[in-house]
């Protein structure tokens, strides 16, 4: 909502000051399709050029993320640190049974508790395979912590291609705008028989070019890829408690605290309090 009412603000502001100034609409909404398909196209053209499948798949996605925000929501986190809490307690009392968990996890009924956390492959592949790796014996809190710290860089690194991908398309936007114009001119150069007012439309609109490039580049493609960058990092913050928890586990803490421990690492807005997660823990007791 924050996204789309901050372009409709953007527009309102920038074409409405042209308008009472004493701007004409006319000229810009004639040159507007033709302009658009020069630099726009030109854009995504690039975008194709210089970036692999699964890049234009990822910028897609996160265009739409723009607008939807972060995946994971206050109720996320907190069914995380339940998830957490009874893998640990399970991990601590019963290693065989926690095997049948991580093994087979769409088969297991404590993840199908947790759907939004099990249909999530990082978060599952982060769980499963450091727990898997606890169990071998390896069990050395510092070589584990630096392992997690490495994985969750290397997912940190991939979620940021869209965003790369997004400033390059508004860093060359400026000047994709100037081709547009250049070519505007080269067009008006071809007319210059015609009279004054029919060279001066010419002109105008050639000159939307320039303006739609820098227009485009710093008021919606680069804030896109600034909002797309900000996302994926508060994203990150929720896999970091799955790093704090299994930690603690570790130090030899106790379930509890390590749920604790991970708790305070959560982002303000998205944290848990104290009280709520005593309650969501007890019902995962009984």
């Amino acid at each position: 909502m924050g996204a789309l009412i901050g372009i409709i603000l953007t527009l309102v502001m920038v074409f409405g000051g042209y308008i009472l100034a004493g701007g004409k609409m006319g000229i810009i909404l004639h040159s507007l399709p033709f302009e658009m398909m020069i630099i726009g196209g030109s854009a995504i053209g690039a975008l194709f050029v210089g970036s692999s499948f699964h890049v234009i798949k990822h910028t897609g996605a996160d265009v739409l993320k723009v607008f939807k925000g972060p995946r994971w929501k206050k109720q996320d986190y907190q069914d995380l640190l339940c998830l957490m809490f009874a893998l640990v307690r399970i991990a601590k009392e019963s290693p065989v049974e926690i095997e049948s968990h991580i093994e087979s996890p769409e088969e297991s009924t404590l993840f199908a508790q947790y759907p939004r956390i099990a249909k999530d492959s990082a978060a599952m592949e982060l769980i499963c395979d450091t727990i898997r790796s606890m169990i071998m014996n390896f069990d050395n809190p510092h070589q584990v912590e630096e392992m997690l710290d490495k994985q969750l860089e290397s997912l940190h690194h991939d979620s940021q291609h869209g965003a790369h991908a997004l400033q390059t398309m508004a860093d060359a936007l400026p000047a994709l705008g100037i081709v547009a114009a250049v070519l505007g001119v080269i067009k008006t150069m071809a007319s210059i028989d015609k009279p004054p007012e029919v060279l001066g439309q010419m002109i105008g609109g050639a000159l939307v070019g320039t303006f739609l490039g820098v227009f485009l580049a710093y008021s919606l493609v680069g804030p896109f890829s600034s909002k797309v960058k900000a996302a994926h990092e508060e994203e990150q913050q929720f896999y970091g408690l799955i790093k704090e928890a299994l930690v603690a586990t570790l130090h030899k803490h106790t379930p509890q605290i390590c749920v604790e421990v991970a708790r305070r690492s959560a982002p303000k807005k998205f944290r848990p309090s104290f009280n709520d997660m005593e309650e969501a823990l007890r019902e995962v007791k009984t």
